[in-house]
């Protein structure tokens, strides 16, 4: 186990160099407006990363002061108190440095209204997510505040003239450029995965699928939302392409690739059997989209978990044919896995379905034309 940590955590880091490097796709950045209204000497509109935590302001605005803690910078530790609470008429925007554990809970605690977490390196925006450890749980859904991600150089801009302290620095949270259709239907995107054996997560996941079900499929025949699901999927580092975790962890030469559910690579399912998955519950969806049922694909990711579990041993191509027939929905066989080889616009097919499913650090649909293929056959 020791050794799958060790090479669980170095093929992170490669992929990480590796995504500033050669590969052009980056993970998809949620963003949010910040504009600066005091002082005057910086003035302007800057970009935020919407965090993967709290709540954010979708379509409306946050007008406060941001304050800068003394110590605790990064608001790993709890502060004393509320000291933000009364400090402004406004509401306090607190600006902490990148590297806390729980900033957001931290700063909720001590009176804050919104959070923005400063990087420490020149990079692109990234979207923060939920801390891993299982004590977690117990605050996250507790946070209520909007947390958002800004860039070292803006975080500079504004370290510098608190300093002066000569005025207050007063910016505008803006979440109504987040809302891309402002009219009277709703499009969502939910983020999936179809792993069962990753813990808690898993767990909370499909919990969520189970009971938002039939409110999703009543807004879906309503004509009030559109939802696409995407599946997370990343690739090896080039320099274990030929090594058996790559090999048993990913499809198509190590371009797609899943952690191993058990996080044990001698037994169990391996990643790519989640990939593999994964995209199969896309072509569920792609089909029940363009046949006018998008809903059908709460059926079937629902009855998937339940009938086809890890745990059961049943997570299989056979357990999802059977699941599809029970549900009446024999077309998705038949479509999905026989006639669509046959047709000659594959290559639009796949194509379309990168752009609207497959969420990737590699866009290339070719690619999934072959991913696709191979696993078809």
């Amino acid at each position: 186990m020791a050794s799958l940590r060790r090479w669980l955590a170095l093929f992170a880091v490669l992929a990480a160099a590796a995504s500033t490097g050669s590969v052009s796709g980056r993970f998809v950045v949620e963003k949010n407006g910040v504009r600066v209204i005091r002082p005057e000497h910086i003035r302007g509109r800057h970009d935020a990363a919407i965090a993967n935590f709290g709540v954010p302001h979708y379509g409306g605005t946050l007008l406060g002061v941001v304050m800068y803690p003394d110590k605790n910078t990064t608001a790993c530790d709890a502060f004393d108190g509320t000291p933000f609470k009364f400090r402004s008429k406004r509401p306090v925007i607190l600006l902490v440095d990148r590297g806390g554990d729980h900033p957001a809970w931290n700063a909720q605690q001590a009176g804050a209204a919104a959070v923005l977490v400063t990087d420490n390196t020149d990079e692109p925006l990234l979207t923060m997510d939920n801390p891993e450890e299982s004590q977690a749980s117990d605050y996250v859904d507790k946070i209520s505040i909007p947390s958002a991600f800004i860039n070292r150089e803006f975080g500079e801009t504004l370290k510098k003239a608190l300093a002066k302290r000569t005025d207050q620095v007063v910016v505008k949270l803006d979440w109504r450029e987040s809302m891309p259709h402002p009219d009277e239907r709703v499009e969502y995107e939910f983020w999936t995965n179809s792993n069962d054996e990753c813990g808690p997560r898993c767990d909370d996941q499909m919990s969520f699928v189970k009971n938002f079900r039939g409110h999703a499929q009543l807004l879906e025949k309503g004509g009030f939302t559109q939802f696409t699901p995407h599946y997370i999927t990343w690739y090896c580092p080039e320099a274990f392409l030929l090594s058996k975790q790559c090999k048993s962890q990913c499809i198509n030469r190590g371009r797609y690739c899943a952690p191993d559910p058990e996080q044990d690579f001698d037994a169990g399912y391996d990643g790519k059997d989640v990939v593999i998955e994964n995209l199969r519950q896309l072509c569920v969806h792609r089909i029940a989209n363009e046949t006018g049922r998008p809903w059908v694909w709460w059926d079937f990711v629902t009855d998937y978990h339940v009938r086809c579990s890890m745990k059961d041993k049943k997570y299989s191509r056979d357990c999802a044919k059977d699941v599809l027939r029970s549900l009446g929905e024999s077309i998705f066989i038949t479509t999905s896995y026989s006639s669509v080889i046959r047709k000659s616009n594959l290559l639009k097919w796949f194509g379309l379905m990168h752009q609207g499913c497959l969420w990737t650090r590699s866009p290339n649909a070719w690619v999934i034309l072959k991913l696709m293929s191979r696993m078809m056959s």
